[in-house]
């Protein structure tokens, strides 16, 4: 079906869906799994990522690196525990929606799974969510979880 596949993953019950439904299609075949993290400042106070707990918005550059590194890593390994082998991670900078589609271009990507709302939830319903911007500007085939 595809040779490859781009989940986004920011530590939301979301992407953790999504990244299921990529893992239950990258093991079908001969898979690559490429997760990307795109760290985000949010509009509330606090957020809660993936079982690591409480960040404060006013965490330091550093803080936002060091959560995405474990965010993207806490997401390999249980890509890995479902048994994809060919599992790639990145966590790239900018707007959220056009890095998506970037990183899935310059990957050659088929496909992008991800979640309806993520962290960005409350800035999603204001502006239109990255899952929306990325549904009408991506040349491959996207997935949209609930």
């Amino acid at each position: 079906m595809f040779h490859s596949i781009l989940v986004p993953v920011d530590g939301s019950e979301g992407a953790k869906k999504a990244l299921e439904v990529a893992c239950q299609l990258a093991s079908q075949a001969n898979v690559t799994l490429h997760i990307l993290n795109v760290p985000e400042e949010l509009a509330h106070e606090t957020m809660l990522v993936w079982g690591i707990g409480a960040i404060a918005i006013e965490a330091s550059n550093q803080e936002r690196e060091d959560i995405s590194q474990q965010v993207i890593e806490k997401a390999a390994e249980a890509a890995r525990a479902k048994g994809i082998s060919q599992v790639e991670t990145v966590i790239a900078q900018g707007d959220p929606a056009r890095t998506i589609v970037n990183e899935a271009k310059r990957r050659g990507v088929e496909a992008i799974v991800m979640g309806s709302r993520g962290l960005s939830n409350l800035r999603g319903l204001v502006v239109g969510s990255v899952s929306h911007k990325v549904s009408h500007i991506a040349d491959c085939t996207v997935i949209t979880v609930r």
